[in-house]
């Protein structure tokens, strides 16, 4: 799945190959994704500019002229800019012809992303509600873990998962941070001293930092908004090494399921 350093990504390459343009056409092959693109939002969002785009946990935000689009990615979705003699893939839904002769395509084979309008004066999408602060922002810190997680004996990685926790921080940056912090990733969120929060929000936000660097990881058909893969895949120090020698240690890393999700670890450096 595109996590935040993906979709971030994805943000910076769009943004100057889109920015102060204006949408000509827009094209709809396919509709029924996780929640339904309404082909008669079309009229509407055709003629208008696209101003800016942000990002707010793992959801793209495209403000235009008149109202916003709000775009996810789902489980191995892209959004990028193309040539407009550039094949149409399969799983290639919607497409937004722009006056500088490109076409932002939405692709998604597994559909479970989206492509929602806001009209100007409608309520922001409750899809939005209950998120957590921004990992790489001024409120994520080890004592907005540590204040978070008294009494809880969920796993610390289902914990720092938890997008009322923190957004954006998924399977692979949760293990990669767990790692570096030396936290064992089943252990209860409630156990964990204040000083160990510490660290781990540190580690989040480096391993988050630099995965966007890199450009995000390359999982499943992910590409970037300029149609080029990440590279932060290639330094990963647990994620997907089961059976493989721990860096650090030498003992070798073993799996375990934790919040149904697998868990690659060291036994021997997380504690």
């Amino acid at each position: 799945m595109p996590e935040l350093p993906e979709v971030e990504t994805t943000r910076r390459g769009l943004l100057p190959l889109v920015k102060g343009h204006r949408i000509q056409t827009v094209m709809a092959h396919e509709t029924r994704m996780r929640w339904p693109f309404e082909p008669r939002w079309i009229p509407s969002l055709q003629g208008q500019t696209i101003l800016d785009i942000r990002r707010r946990a793992k959801y793209l935000l495209m403000p235009l002229t008149q109202g916003e689009l709000l775009i996810h990615l789902g489980m191995s979705g892209s959004l990028r800019c193309v040539q407009p003699d550039s094949p149409r893939r399969k799983h290639d839904h919607l497409e937004f012809r722009l006056d500088n002769g490109l076409v932002m395509r939405f692709h998604d084979p597994r559909r479970f992303g989206c492509v929602l309008w806001q009209a100007p004066g409608e309520d922001p999408p409750a899809l939005l509600d209950r998120l957590g602060p921004e990992p790489l922002s001024e409120a994520f810190c080890g004592q907005h873990l540590f204040q978070l997680s008294r009494g809880r004996k969920q796993a610390v990685k289902a914990f720092i998962m938890d997008q009322t926790t923190v957004v954006g921080v998924g399977n692979i940056y949760a293990s990669e941070s767990l790692f570096l912090a030396g936290i064992h990733p089943a252990r209860a969120a409630g156990r964990i001293s204040r000083k160990r929060y510490d660290l781990l929000a540190e580690h989040i936000r480096q391993t988050l930092r630099r995965a966007i660097e890199s450009g995000g990881s390359t999982l499943r058909d992910f590409l970037g908004g300029n149609g080029e893969p990440g590279y932060f895949q290639q330094t990963l120090l647990v994620y997907g090494r089961e059976g493989q020698t721990c860096t650090r240690c030498g003992n070798t890393l073993v799996s375990r399921t934790i919040g149904q999700r697998a868990s690659v670890y060291c036994a021997a450096c997380q504690h």
